[in-house]
């Protein structure tokens, strides 16, 4: 599977996307960041391929080798990104998916409809061109009230609810500490028992420790949360 992750708006979660939800379920796939200014997965500690916009022959053809990949275009790349997809015919053909992440600002709302709107152009079926709802705090239904009845009305994009990443303060730590929740998963460290063993005196180690056992704790439900939302992303 090759996923595009793409929004005309910055700030609305497209490496979290990119970094949590999809890599740990995509078979190890490569990412290219589409990037200049922006946190990409590299800011995370994982492998990633970065280049611009204006390079979409050099992607395009990386991309006719690999049978997985993730695309994490940055808002400052999308309208090169876009443009030079026109040039290569068909191009698009090669995503699988087109992932767009929203957040519930209207600005970010609207921008979303039209990245939709400019893939529809470009030729992508609608089956191909997917809603993330991201920073969700309860309600996808009542957050995202513009997005679910564009889908409903176009049918230009499928816009699962279930296919959402809630808030979670996991993810500012995630990026504070550089890594990401498959790594905090792997690691078996028993940080109780170092915690019981440590001395009482030495408060950088014991602070380091608790937030490292705390992070896990958090790790763990979220997880679960991303496998249902991937599970309903692609369903």
């Amino acid at each position: 599977m090759k996923v595009a992750v793409l929004n005309y708006t910055g700030s609305v979660g497209k490496t979290v996307a990119a970094s949590h939800l999809l890599a740990p379920r995509m078979n190890g796939a490569q990412i290219f960041a589409v990037e200049s200014t922006n946190e990409t997965g590299a800011d995370l500690g994982l492998n990633v391929d970065q280049l611009r916009g204006e390079h979409f022959g050099r992607l395009f053809r990386e991309l006719l080798t690999r049978e997985d990949a993730i695309v994490d275009v940055g808002a400052s790349n999308i309208e090169d990104f876009l443009t030079h997809m026109m040039r290569y015919e068909d191009a698009h053909e090669e995503m699988s998916y087109f992932v767009l992440p929203v957040i519930n600002t209207g600005k970010a709302q609207r921008e979303t409809i039209k990245t939709v709107a400019a893939l529809s152009e470009l030729g992508v079926d609608p089956e191909r061109v997917r809603i993330l709802f991201n920073r969700v705090d309860s309600s996808v239904q009542d957050e995202f009230p513009s997005i679910l009845a564009y889908a409903a009305k176009t049918g230009e994009v499928q816009a699962s609810p279930y296919a959402a990443i809630y808030e979670n303060e996991v993810f500012e730590l995630l990026a504070d500490q550089r890594t990401t929740i498959a790594d905090v998963l792997a690691d078996q460290t028993d940080y109780r028992a170092l915690l019981r063993a440590a001395d009482p005196e030495d408060h950088i180690r014991i602070s380091h420790l608790s937030n490292r056992h705390a992070l896990r704790a958090l790790a763990k439900p979220v997880d679960r949360q991303m496998n249902a939302a991937f599970t309903a992303l692609f369903s």
